[in-house]
């Protein structure tokens, strides 16, 4: 089995990278499968809640299983592009997404594994979306001209998607046994209506649902609103329980790094140790993170996997991400996100909803 030991790569950096001052100690580590790349496409959302769904699977004594990120893109591509057909392009066409619309994916049309459809033309190639989101969107246009339409386009967009893509099978052999992707997905226990999204903005009354308004909810997807003390507790009761958690959030501040590895929300983010040791960081209230998200300040840029926590040497509290730029940083392909940073800059997180304290879920009607 390939579990990734957040220990190990404390022991790497710690013996590789001596000369730096951050000293980090695993407290929680879970189960999880190895690090990917989503290379040059927008689709970290697949690979963080594809990431998520695959702990998940470990935690249920289910084994280690490597799931397609690219079957649910392309689902997500087809559904996008009826949206925006339907609402005469008035509407988000984009290589974007979130963790309800891989969800979605899973309960209406399955999951399949990476042997059957890694979303590439060729198996050497690595992912690149950027030609093929531009020949989508300008047929969708180019139909959107036309005073009626046929359903042609929609087997024009899956052929394009074929070229750029690679065909998806209709059914596969498993273990020696012909299946589907619904199927499949039965056959791992997967349960879409399991999983909890949750978010934390006060321009919404907390404890009731509501429409995130982010260009990548184009689903207009719905998540439980709460104060965000309690997301934070959440997420740290869920890794201290067994469960990871899929977060979604903003990672364009200056002490954000994936190259080193690092989170944190300093209170100067001009010093020259900003990545070499801790130092002071912002207090962060519901209001300041509301301002944040207002003035565009926090933005939905990227989905990870929270996997872990862990304390530095001045007992300063952690959370152990997977990326999925590839195994970069000191930690290959891990981060470490402080407290302060994961308050500021989070914009909602999934979680199982066994995951949810009893008295925040009884609050939330769960």
């Amino acid at each position: 089995m390939r579990f990734l030991s957040i220990a190990l790569f404390i022991t790497l950096f710690s013996t590789q990278f001596c000369q730096a001052q951050y000293e980090f100690k695993a407290t929680n580590e879970l189960k999880c499968t190895k690090i990917k790349s989503q290379d040059k496409t927008g689709t970290c959302w697949s690979f963080a809640t594809t990431s998520f769904f695959e702990s998940e699977l470990l935690r249920m004594g289910k084994g280690e299983h490597d799931l397609s990120e690219m079957f649910s893109v392309r689902e997500v591509y087809k559904d996008k592009a009826q949206n925006y057909i339907l609402r005469q392009g008035k509407a988000n066409f984009s290589q974007g997404s979130l963790s309800h619309d891989l969800l979605r994916v899973m309960k209406e049309k399955g999951v399949m594994p990476e042997s059957v459809f890694a979303g590439k033309a060729t198996a050497d190639e690595k992912h690149n979306h950027s030609e093929m989101e531009a020949v989508l969107a300008g047929m969708l246009d180019g139909v959107l001209k036309q005073k009626k339409l046929s359903n042609n386009w929609r087997i024009a967009l899956d052929k394009v998607m074929d070229v750029y893509m690679g065909e998806c099978p209709e059914a596969f052999t498993i273990d020696g046994k012909k299946t589907n992707a619904k199927d499949y997905a039965n056959s791992l226990g997967l349960d879409a209506d399991d999983y909890v999204n949750l978010s934390s903005f006060s321009h919404h009354p907390f404890y009731e649902t509501f429409v995130l308004e982010i260009p990548d909810n184009y689903s207009n997807g719905r998540f439980y609103n709460i104060p965000i003390e309690e997301l934070q507790a959440i997420t740290s009761y869920a890794l201290e329980n067994g469960y990871t958690v899929a977060w979604d959030g903003d990672v364009s501040e200056k002490g954000f790094s994936a190259k080193e590895g690092i989170a944190v929300l300093p209170v100067d983010e001009k010093r020259a140790d900003l990545f070499k040791k801790p130092g002071a960081e912002q207090k962060v209230s519901q209001a300041s993170r509301q301002e944040a998200f207002e003035s565009f300040s926090t933005t939905d840029d990227h989905l990870m996997h929270a996997v872990g926590m862990a304390k530095d040497q001045k007992g300063n509290k952690y959370f152990v991400i997977k990326n999925s730029w590839g195994e970069i940083s000191p930690y290959k392909g891990y981060l470490y996100m402080s407290e302060a940073y994961f308050k500021l800059k989070s914009v909602a997180i999934l979680v199982h909803k066994d995951a949810i304290p009893a008295d925040i879920a009884s609050k939330l009607q769960l």
